[in-house]
């Protein structure tokens, strides 16, 4: 393997995905010299142009969707789907061929992630993607395009051949970490490392105030790096403190995994402007209609929220029936008609002792995202900070996402965070953030950090993580045994460490699969290896099923041989669990059945 030319970091976005690099070989001393990779995609049908992003969006064609040879790449003259602007506006129109979202259906552990389901809802015969499907292609694409770009004269700078951070969400637990390695493998980048979004978002501001970063955070302080994305609302805590005489930044904090973001703000906004147009006279629009407003919506936002955007914009989408063949429905929307709208229904003010409202669900439902209950993003913020330290509140926040862009949605939350401050010191927003490229250039920085040129913030493990274990208590009839909850690796474990169960031994069956369950918390930060929490159920919640085979002796099958659990925290920033014998000769790793998330009994 050459050594890497490029420190490489890509944000795998949900909506958009970014790539940022620099030079390896740059003199020491000086601040990275990060730089934005102008990635090649289709525009329009045969036009390729190099843009700053990626639009995360799939458009799998049926024979007469495009043109024969529109989807021609420099790369790939006979390719068969779109990735990046082209995807993105043409399955606007063609919803049923768009995969979108890809992203959060990767954390789903309803559903099997590595089963074809994407375009969701789609039918039986167009083609389809799992979602790790989906990742991997976009990273594909990426792949392809800096290999394009960068490496036609020089083999080794190839992609593959570079150190590469890819980002995730904080709250991404250890089976969507996983399958985020798994997709980039599968899209020719191995040996990725992982890097939470919020770090990454705060890794590009310090690079972007260079040494004046520490005027803004004192030791004992703490910023907020809220993060709402085209799928996910991310909330991590970033505290300063004094080592030795020296700042030192550390993540104390990490929200629970929201699916709340940009998706349901476009779909608020299409139902919106749909009650608009037929207040207005309009028809009603079918589900078809519907999903291609939804996407028209995503389009609008992004347009009117961007730097210098215009006051209004239409929505235009295909007509329907025979009356309407080769017509459009358009409906205008303001600006200032979608910040009033989305303030007050996905920011509205609350207490800072608010907490997300539970509503009601149905019996039987979609087996769609799992969208928050609350989409209030305020009253979730309002939760992770109370769980987090109800007496502090940050002295500073940093906005990241694409719908922070909005300004309007940014003094929204600083009013709040001040008003709950009560006679505190107002929160600073700090400035200087790029809600588009900051994810991609922190991570190239963070590269850079690893090898001691940048500041570095101890993170680690983003959840503490459990083995259920059957109480020992006497069988009752009618009742489960009860499960315990064992702590097998704590909250902010850091990355290359690892760790044994103390005095515990599980009693393993060989020659046939066994099952552990994997619980998580994202709140209990302060419970120790070997800990054992028998109420556990308002904190600790199922994440994964784990499972190994321990091959067995020809006529041992169904013994039972005692083994303890090690836990380790890979440097790529995933949770290795391992089974070994009590002698120690024998070590086999756990792995995630990601078929299902629903805790059975334990082994």
């Amino acid at each position: 393997m050459p050594e890497p030319r490029f420190i490489v970091g890509i944000d795998l976005g949900t909506t958009n995905s970014v790539v940022a690099y620099a030079p390896v070989s740059q003199a020491p001393g000086l601040p990275p010299d990060i730089r934005i990779l102008q990635i090649p995609q289709l525009v329009a049908p045969g036009t390729v142009l190099g843009q700053p992003a990626l639009p995360s969006f799939l458009f799998l064609p049926g024979p007469h969707d495009v043109p024969k040879g529109a989807l021609a790449l420099p790369w790939d003259p006979d390719a068969a789907m779109a990735v990046g602007v082209f995807a993105r506006d043409r399955g606007a129109e063609l919803p049923a061929r768009l995969v979108s979202s890809a992203k959060s259906w990767l954390c789903h552990g309803g559903v099997d992630r590595n089963a074809p389901l994407l375009p969701w809802e789609a039918p039986e015969d167009t083609a389809k993607l799992s979602p790790v499907e989906a990742q991997a292609a976009i990273l594909a694409h990426i792949r392809r395009a800096w290999d394009h770009l960068m490496a036609q004269n020089a083999p080794e700078a190839a992609l593959e051949h570079q150190e590469v951070l890819l980002t995730v969400p904080a709250s991404f637990d250890a089976v969507a970490r996983e399958l985020t390695v798994k997709a980039a493998s599968m899209a020719g980048i191995p040996g990725v490392t992982l890097l939470e979004e919020p770090q990454a978002a705060f890794y590009a501001w310090i690079h972007a105030s260079g040494d004046a970063w520490r005027e803004h955070i004192s030791a004992g302080g703490r910023v907020l790096v809220c993060d709402v994305g085209g799928g996910t609302t991310d909330f991590s805590l970033i505290e300063a403190a004094d080592n030795a005489g020296a700042l030192e930044l550390r993540r104390v904090a990490v929200g629970d995994h929201l699916l709340v973001g940009g998706d349901n703000m476009d779909l608020a906004l299409a139902h919106h402007a749909a009650a608009k147009h037929k207040a207005a006279g309009g028809k009603k629009l079918d589900s078809w209609q519907m999903r291609a407003l939804w996407q028209a919506c995503r389009a609008a936002k992004e347009k009117l929220f961007a730097e210098n955007g215009p006051d209004k914009t239409a929505l235009t989408v295909l007509g329907r029936g025979a009356s309407l063949i080769g017509g459009t429905v358009t409906i205008e929307l303001t600006r200032a008609e979608a910040e009033t709208f989305l303030a007050e229904g996905f920011f509205p003010l609350c207490d800072k002792n608010a907490a997300p409202s539970e509503q009601a669900r149905a019996g039987m439902r979609e087996l769609g995202l799992p969208y928050a209950s609350d989409p209030a993003v305020t009253r979730h913020l309002a939760h992770f900070l109370h769980r987090a330290d109800r007496s502090r509140t940050p002295g500073a926040v940093l906005f990241n996402g694409g719908v922070m862009k909005a300004a309007p949605l940014r003094d929204r939350v600083t009013r709040l965070l001040d008003s709950w401050a009560g006679g505190d010191a107002p929160a600073q927003a700090l400035a200087g953030g790029d809600c588009d490229l900051a994810v991609a250039r922190g991570a190239a920085y963070y590269g850079f950090a690893r090898r001691g040129r940048g500041v570095r913030i101890r993170g680690g493990l983003n959840k503490s993580y459990y083995i259920g274990v059957e109480a020992s208590l006497p069988a009752v009839p009618g009742l489960p045994v009860p499960m315990v909850a064992v702590c097998l690796a704590p909250f902010g474990m850091e990355e290359g460490t690892e760790t044994d169960l103390p005095g515990r031994e599980f009693g393993l069956v060989v020659g046939e699969q066994t099952r552990f369950d994997l619980l998580a918390s994202s709140s209990r930060t302060g419970d120790a290896p070997g800990s054992v929490i028998e109420d556990w159920e308002d904190d600790i919640a199922p994440a994964a099923a784990i499972e190994t085979l321990l091959p067995a002796e020809p006529g041992q099958e169904g013994s039972v041989v005692p083994v303890r659990l090690h836990a380790k925290a890979t440097l790529v920033g995933t949770l290795e669990i391992s089974c070994v014998t009590r002698d120690g000769e024998q070590s086999h790793k756990l792995e995630f059945n990601v078929r299902e998330k629903t805790a059975r009994g334990p082994a």
